[in-house]
């Protein structure tokens, strides 16, 4: 039976969360004053809206990313390679027929998404949770677009939500994780969390099926961090669980996994082997130490471009699923390793895929929780 500490820290989220509430109120607010006020302007110019023409041999794809630019090595460069990759084999022309705009801030995200409308982009996408108010907003008043938002969920007619099933990515992190603490003598392990919701949850549960799966008896020692900012005290969770014995920690926390990976590095610099697991993207980079070393032991992709091009071209087939949820998993490429895995031995590796392929099968259900 896997055992599991856990322990939730309050107090940064408690610091910061009035200030959030604030500004995504504030946000709120101006979105529909900006969204009603673009919306009679396109009026009063004599706007055609462009029919979706499903079914198409053609169409125009448009992607509204946040401040962090277009090769931010996250969701914004990922969900563009998608959109390249389904333009380039249409040969659509980059500009008018496929695009991307940057938005500053939250305040931007409105403005953006309602510029692509008024310009006839058939299918607007955004990528992040952080999207959901605006594309709220912004699908009211502009029926004839169709709009993709990934890794959210906004229950509107003209609008696919693409999620993913964090469980199933998670267990493939526990399954290596606890194959890689049997071939080395090592059954204690960690989840660090950014905030406790469901989300996060399934993440939770999955690692921890996942390690039960390839280990059993292993401990799960568990910290939920309440913020996805705070490296510093990412840094001092993962401390904690590494001293009590974890050898290898996933988390699902964004920027406050960064310090999990830092602790991990410093320690293994030090010639105490200690690993991470990353998680959405490939975070081996952000584990290097020494000449050639990392403490990223492997990360959990979540294939954003995969649900970009899957949802282009649906909506190019005259599929797309306008109103409904999508879910991609390990059957589909949506969760997967990275290309490479330099701290991972090809037989591990070819165990875990074992384990992938009977989540896959049906012969193992990931629970979302526990």
């Amino acid at each position: 039976m896997v055992t599991m500490g856990r322990s939730i820290i309050k107090e940064p989220s408690i610091k910061r969360i009035p200030l959030a509430l604030g500004v995504i109120c504030l946000s709120v607010l101006c979105a529909s004053a900006q969204v009603n006020e673009a919306a009679s302007s396109s009026v009063s110019n004599g706007g055609t809206p462009v029919d979706a023409g499903h079914g198409s041999d053609s169409m125009r794809i448009g992607l509204v990313i946040d401040h962090g630019g277009i090769d931010d090595g996250s969701f914004n460069q990922a969900t563009w390679a998608g959109i390249v990759r389904f333009a380039r084999e249409l040969e659509l022309e980059r500009g008018t027929e496929y695009t991307y705009l940057q938005a500053s801030s939250m305040d931007d995200y409105v403005p953006r998404l309602i510029r692509l409308a008024d310009e006839g982009f058939d299918l607007i996408v955004a990528p992040g949770f952080l999207f959901e108010r605006a594309i709220d907003q912004v699908t009211e008043k502009y029926m004839t677009r169709d709009f993709l938002i990934i890794d959210s969920v906004v229950e509107k007619p003209n609008v696919a939500s693409a999620i993913f099933a964090e469980n199933e990515g998670a267990f493939l992190a526990g399954v290596i994780a606890g194959l890689k603490g049997r071939a080395d003598g090592r059954d204690v392990f960690g989840f660090l969390g950014g905030m406790e919701f469901p989300l996060i949850e399934r993440y939770e549960a999955g690692f921890t099926q996942g390690v039960k799966a390839a280990c059993p008896g292993a401990t799960v020692l568990v910290d939920y961090a309440g913020n996805f900012g705070d490296p510093g005290l990412g840094r001092r969770l993962a401390a904690s669980q590494y001293d009590a014995g974890a050898y290898i920690i996933f988390h699902a926390a964004g920027d406050t996994g960064i310090g999990l990976i830092h602790e991990a590095s410093v320690r293994s610099s030090a010639g105490d082997i200690r690993w991470a697991i990353g998680c959405d993207v490939d975070q081996y980079a952000d584990g290097l130490y020494g000449d050639d070393g990392s403490a990223v032991l492997t990360s959990i992709v979540k294939r954003v471009d995969v649900a970009a091009y899957d949802m282009a071209r649906r909506w190019l087939a005259g599929s797309f699923p306008g109103g409904k949820t999508t879910t991609y998993g390990l059957s589909d490429g949506g969760l997967s390793l990275p290309e490479r895995n330099p701290n991972l031995d090809p037989a591990l590796l070819a165990e875990a895929m074992g384990y992938v392929d009977r989540v896959i099968s049906g012969a193992i259900v990931v629970a979302e929780e526990l």
